[in-house]
């Protein structure tokens, strides 16, 4: 690990211009390059003191061994110096999009005596026209199916072109009137030529004058009687109206833009592009990428508009921009980044961020299929079983554990302002989730809010079972009167055939965990290590992860273990920490919404909603089961003298609410009117200043 000061340039030879900057390490490799408006303060700012820079940073600056930089006139310099450095360099620490496949694109090969439609991959070559990235070769070839009636362009290959002009025979698309069959002469090359120049005008979105001179065509023959000709022309038109159906329209001024939108999180982040020419979408691709540098969404947005735009080549540029550019976020500052695309565009561009209309609901699609983008990324890579393997292995080095933690459970606290504290536990073994393990638990010791003084609850309730349950099986020694050793002493390792009941369920809490993780840093950590230790147990590995910087921390250290960014133990105890996370939140939420919506016989214990319902039913009010007498109340099917007795007392002991109260009419509600949906849901709007009669 390098001392960067040993490598700081002189105070003052950093020149204060634009420029782009190089950090190399001590094998003279390129291991991060970056621009700035002026290099002196941003350069500087690598310098400081370690304790005070983002974790990512600080490991960049100590890998590296030397800095450069190179001096340019304006910041678009800066910007495209900055992205042919990273194409050419690929540095380890600058984020990188890449395709999560090669996406395929229709391509007319104007390069050609006789230009060619198919469908191509990979870089674009020069001479070529492209339209796209699809999502599927199926789709272009579904499209050109349907355009080859009216632009019957050749889709063959050199040798079967080759072969059918030897032969003086067309192949049978030519034939069917689906190629003009320019191989044996029956269109010039300049005819064939001016069908591909019009197949391209088409799929470029200038659609409306073409089907209007079609549509006159066939007027014109219809008039002249040419009604074969006109029946000819209106198949014509069909067709090019269904290929143009399988594209929506999405904007309807028949915009030309781009709409780029990111899904992220604290270590990876997913791309995911619209390309909407015409006013309709006529592409889509998507990347994604590991977050290797501490950037945020906007600096994300500008890596991305350097991706997608800085390859083009110099003849397709002009098309490859459109004239909107919709971003999430703008990059600071815009300036350049709107300069730079306007010069590649030869015309003014219009980066911006959508605020209201079509193309702010646009841009929440293009959100979700990004967010959509980024979970499948991650299911992808956890289910592969060598990277779980790989991850667990790595948490067992990092936490210096004696073998890998094949079960994992964490722990989470969720609640709103303190009301409805609950606490979730999920389980991963094999570094898979096992959701028939997960549990949920009610915080009971207190109230109020204090997520350390709940994770010590939580923690003591789950292995006080464990040891309770090993207690049942003989799995665990109870010590005899005065013996030395202490409640909780294993007698011997885990059968999985003592972990059940004496019906054959499983017990819920007989499997220990080989590391138990916790959603908080020291504080939480150190409240559930106190609730192992109160419980005598020393043999389950704890550790804790903070979400802010993604560090874990042991019980005891006054330091985090700083996981490698590219880590898949870290991904994987960031997966663990987000499920139990979703977990809580999910049963915070849903008993939130339960006691906001709960009517007065949700009160009554050992009353569930099968009953209710059937008393509500009965009785069709509220009011009057209030007036019920205990022996009306036992004559409901179900209800029994006690549970009839708690019904009445708890129903006698509630002031009745004031009177209910249409907010659509004005009219006062009759309580012996009120449904059985209202006593046991939702009560309706009520007049608070109004007293009962």
């Amino acid at each position: 690990m390098a001392d960067p000061s040993t490598y700081r340039p002189a105070p003052g030879a950093i020149p204060t211009s634009p420029g782009v900057y190089r950090f190399r390490d001590a094998h003279g490799r390129v291991i991060y390059v970056g621009k700035a408006k002026s290099l002196r303060p941003r350069l500087s700012s690598y310098f400081q003191d370690l304790a005070g820079l983002h974790p990512r940073t600080a490991t960049m600056v100590t890998t590296a061994a030397a800095v450069e930089w190179t001096v340019v006139s304006t910041e678009v310099e800066a910007l495209q110096l900055e992205y042919s450095w990273i194409k050419e360099f690929d540095p380890r620490f600058n984020v990188k999009y890449r395709d999560d496949k090669s996406y395929p694109e229709l391509a007319v090969t104007l390069d050609e005596e006789y230009p060619r439609v198919q469908v191509m991959r990979g870089a674009h070559k020069k001479g070529v026209r492209y339209f796209g990235p699809y999502g599927h070769a199926w789709a272009i070839r579904e499209t050109v199916d349907l355009l080859l009636r009216v632009f019957p362009v050749r889709t063959c290959s050199n040798g079967v072109f080759k072969r059918a002009r030897q032969v003086g025979r067309p192949c049978l698309l030519g034939y069917i009137g689906k190629c003009a069959a320019p191989c044996v002469g029956k269109v010039s090359a300049d005819e064939h030529r001016a069908l591909a120049e019009d197949f391209c005008d088409f799929m470029a979105g200038r659609t409306g004058n073409y089907l209007r001179r079609l549509e006159e065509q066939m007027q014109e023959a219809a008039a002249e009687m040419e009604y074969e000709k006109a029946a000819r022309l209106r198949d014509d038109i069909g067709a090019l109206k269904r290929a143009m159906e399988k594209n929506a329209i999405v904007l309807a001024d028949a915009t030309d833009a781009d709409l780029l939108a990111l899904a992220e999180d604290e270590l990876e982040a997913a791309v995911q592009i619209f390309h909407v020419r015409g006013g309709r979408v006529r592409g889509q691709r998507g990347w994604v990428t590991d977050k290797v540098e501490d950037v945020d969404t906007a600096g994300l947005v500008e890596h991305a508009l350097q991706q997608l735009y800085g390859g083009a080549g110099p003849d397709e540029r002009s098309e490859a921009v459109p004239r909107e550019v919709l971003v999430p976020a703008l990059p600071e500052p815009a300036g350049p980044v709107r300069e730079w695309l306007s010069g590649l565009r030869g015309a003014q561009v219009d980066l911006r961020v959508p605020q209201r209309g079509d193309k702010k609901d646009l841009m929440a699609t293009v959100q979700r299929n990004a967010q959509q983008a980024l979970a499948l990324h991650k299911t992808k890579r956890a289910s592969d079983l060598t990277t779980r393997s790989r991850a667990l292995q790595e948490i067992a080095d990092a936490l210096e554990l004696d073998s890998v933690p094949l079960r994992i459970e964490c722990f989470d606290i969720s609640h709103l302002q303190g009301e409805d504290v609950v606490a979730s536990m999920v389980v991963f073994e094999d570094g898979l989730a096992r959701k028939s393990e997960y549990r949920r638990f009610q915080i009971k010791g207190f109230e109020g809010q204090d997520d350390v003084r709940s994770m010590h609850e939580v923690i003591s309730r789950r292995f006080r079972r464990y040891l309770q349950e090993r207690e049942q099986t003989g799995e665990w020694a109870v010590p005899e009167e005065g013996a030395d050793d202490e409640p909780g002493t294993p007698s011997g390792p885990v059968d999985p055939g003592t972990a059940r009941d004496d019906g054959g369920r499983p017990r819920r809490f007989a499997y220990p965990p080989q590391l138990l993780v916790v959603d908080g840093g020291q504080p939480q950590v150190a409240a559930a290590r106190r609730a192992l230790d109160e419980l005598g147990i020393d043999d389950v590995a704890l550790c804790g992860l903070a979400k802010r910087l993604e560090e874990v921390w042991l019980p005891g250290e006054d330091d985090p273990v700083v996981l490698p960014r590219s880590s898949e133990g870290l991904y994987l105890l960031q997966r663990v920490r987000d499920e139990a996370h979703r977990f809580a939140i999910t049963y915070q939420r849903s008993k939130r919404s339960k006691r906001l919506t709960a009517g007065e016989l949700d009160s009554v214990p050992g009353l569930g909603e099968t009953r209710r319902q059937a008393l509500l039913k009965h009785f069709g009010s509220l009011k009057r089961l209030r007036a019920a007498t205990v022996d009306e109340l036992c004559a409901v099917p179900g209800i029994g003298r006690r549970t009839a007795e708690t019904v009445a007392a708890v129903l006698s002991s509630r002031t009745p609410a004031a009177l209910a109260v249409n907010t659509a009419t004005g009219e006062i509600i009759d309580d012996s009117a009120e449904t059985a949906g209202t006593a046991a849901g939702a009560a309706p709007q009520t007049a608070p200043s109004q007293e009962t009669p």
